[in-house]
């Protein structure tokens, strides 16, 4: 079980666990009115190598590592995935609380779940904030210190690595959503990419930085600033305050197995 696999599998059943990076906030919208996302995007290109494949998202966004493996990792195997990914942490870090022990702890009693029950699994050392914000420095620390445990982790277990840290094509603002937390469309794609290469499918190029654009002025910075600390860092603040979570009333939005949704256009 010890190493970190790279070799690509007939796999016909994947599971994608995680918060909202995983439920793909922010990617286009589905005939059901939920979002996409990078998973999803995944899962059409597994079924275009395998007959009947199959796939479930679990993903609630607000939900933190321990949340996701209580809750998350005992309906996945009840389902009976070949392939799993376990993307979660970040909303840990961004507490004041952080437990890196415990964070790390909580992801590897997952991992051995998903890998005793038979499951392959993706993990993922999720890119450095402080390259678009330089307020996210203590944030970026922990997400460092947590993507060692990650690939520590999946060495232990045998597990597949997304690596995003240091990536500089995603230091690009069309990569992200105006919330500066979510991936765009774009983003999601570039996600999907990167898990895709990481299973062995896929190439680099997803690393390589798009053409630069003319750049906002100063002032336009500005107001953009304004405009995204009043729209989403205080409401963000504000449930916070109130204990609340973005996922407080949200369901999984494909909890059973079924065929990967198809992207507009």
């Amino acid at each position: 079980m010890r190493g970190i696999q790279h070799q690509p599998k007939p796999w016909q059943r994947f599971a994608a666990l995680g918060d909202s990076f995983s439920e793909g906030l922010m990617d286009f919208v589905g005939a059901d009115g939920r979002h996409l996302g990078w998973a999803d995007r995944v899962a059409i290109a597994l079924a275009q190598r395998e007959a009947d494949f199959q796939y479930v998202n679990l993903a609630i966004r607000g939900r933190k590592m321990p949340q996701v493996v209580e809750e998350q990792v005992p309906a996945a195997i009840a389902l009976g995935p070949d392939l799993t990914s376990l993307a979660a942490g970040v909303n840990d870090t961004l507490r004041k609380s952080f437990d890196l022990h415990a964070t790390a702890t909580a992801l590897e009693n997952g991992v051995r779940a998903l890998r005793e029950s038979g499951s392959d699994v993706i993990l993922w050392h999720f890119g450095d904030p402080s390259r678009r914000s330089r307020l996210m420095k203590v944030v970026a620390q922990r997400i460092e210190d947590y993507g060692r445990a990650t690939y520590a982790i999946a060495e232990v277990y045998g597990c597949y690595v997304v690596d995003l840290w240091g990536v500089a094509a995603l230091d690009d603002d069309r990569l992200w959503d105006s919330d500066r937390l979510h991936l765009s469309p774009r983003g999601h794609a570039a996600a999907a990419a990167s898990a895709l290469q990481a299973l062995g499918l896929g190439d680099d190029r997803w690393r390589t930085p798009m053409a630069i654009e003319s750049r906002p002025s100063v002032g336009t910075r500005a107001v953009t600033n304004v405009k995204w600390a009043k729209e989403h860092f205080s409401p963000w603040v504000m449930r916070r305050m109130r204990g609340q979570s973005s996922g407080d009333e949200v369901t999984p939005k494909q909890p059973q197995w079924a065929p990967p949704p198809q992207f507009p256009g």
